[in-house]
């Protein structure tokens, strides 16, 4: 096998981050050397402060160079579209408020949000968030959470998973297993949570549970330590939190995704020999890598690539695992709408914006 096809089997594990607008050389090398099974898209990908036409036009643009340089007709075209401060679309692309405001509208509003990510060709949301907002303080969870209490998050996030399922959109379950009790921010340092595992029984796996049972497709890992749990490492590279909990305990059998490996609490580990092949060994079949947050250059996305494929070489990532990993993705995207973009009715998006008012005062 050559080094390109050996890089390109990573590929078949990346989601991957692009630059801007339109495609860099960085950009097209990446896509059509690396092949990445998929791409999330940022603020910086779509036209601002232009028409709607005009912007959406661009993004199309852009959707079908991606495919063009993958070679690939099928892939995970993916958002981080949660309402509130998680918006990356311009308008009129409806502003939908935090999951916390949401209570009972939570289902139609995400059948609503289905429709309008289905007109950008998107098929993956990396949503709802089943995290619960315990830690009045959490610089980064908050009121993204559906709920304080396990029982207000565990039905806000089943009812807008379930929403986004019965409208065609892919729905991820983050960040396993709990971000909501944290007072430090992933994007910026590791932070430490002190749980038993009785502790996260009690709380935090309750709706990581009700979405299994609900057969969510995805569920994304968090960049935490949990001493109490592995002293060693974060949630995205445990066995004890992935194998034992996620697989064994509570019977996952769907897809695990790496929460972006670009976020501080984690960079620099995936900058060291074999934390690729330990992230698998864990329990991972999927890597987000954005070039959104402290690194935009390509070059970090090839090293990772790299240390994928000397860990298959010398024998310490194994092959079973990463074919494992592979057939789980491959039932999924087999199963995954490929959308085409197109402009939505002035008169849906209107029926959006009044459902949108309406959750803020249910």
């Amino acid at each position: 096998m050559s080094v390109s096809q050996e890089l390109r089997r990573f590929g078949h594990h990346l989601i991957l981050g692009i630059s801007g607008t339109t495609l860099s050389d960085d950009d097209k090398r990446a896509l059509n050397e690396l092949r990445p099974i998929g791409v999330i898209f940022f603020a910086k990908n779509f036209l601002d402060g232009t028409p709607y036409q005009v912007w959406l036009e661009s993004f199309k643009d852009l959707t079908s160079q991606i495919r063009k340089y993958t070679e690939r007709d099928f892939m995970f075209m993916t958002l981080d579209h949660e309402g509130g401060r998680v918006i990356r679309t311009p308008q009129p692309i409806t502003r939908f408020p935090h999951a916390l405001l949401l209570r009972s509208h939570a289902r139609e509003v995400a059948k609503a949000t289905a429709l309008e990510l289905k007109s950008l060709g998107i098929n993956l949301s990396w949503a709802p968030i089943a995290d619960i907002f315990s830690y009045p303080h959490n610089p980064i969870i908050g009121p993204r959470a559906f709920g304080n209490t396990p029982e207000t998050a565990t039905q806000g996030a089943r009812d807008y998973y379930l929403g986004l399922q019965e409208s065609g959109i892919l729905g991820c379950a983050k960040h396993f297993p709990g971000h909501g009790d944290t007072s430090k921010d992933s994007h910026i340092e590791l932070p430490i949570l002190n749980l038993t595992l009785e502790d996260l029984r009690i709380r935090e796996l309750i709706p990581f549970r009700a979405l299994i049972e609900v057969q969510i497709p995805l569920i994304m890992t968090a960049h935490i330590l949990f001493p109490r749990i592995d002293a060693d490492v974060p949630a995205t590279l445990s066995q004890a939190i992935l194998k034992t909990i996620l697989r064994g305990e509570l019977g996952f059998e769907g897809v695990v995704v790496s929460d972006d490996l670009d976020m501080k609490a984690i960079s620099d580990m995936f900058i060291k020999a074999g934390t690729v092949a330990r992230s698998f060994h864990a329990g991972c079949d999927l890597f987000i890598v954005s070039r959104n947050i402290n690194s935009s250059s390509i070059e970090r996305t090839y090293h990772i690539a790299e240390d994928f494929v000397d860990s298959l070489t010398k024998g310490s990532l194994d092959e079973s695992l990463v074919e494992a990993a592979r057939e789980r993705i491959d039932k999924l995207l087999a199963v995954t709408p490929q959308y085409p973009v197109h402009a939505l009715d002035q008169d849906i998006l209107l029926q959006h914006a009044q459902l949108a008012i309406a959750s803020c005062y249910s």
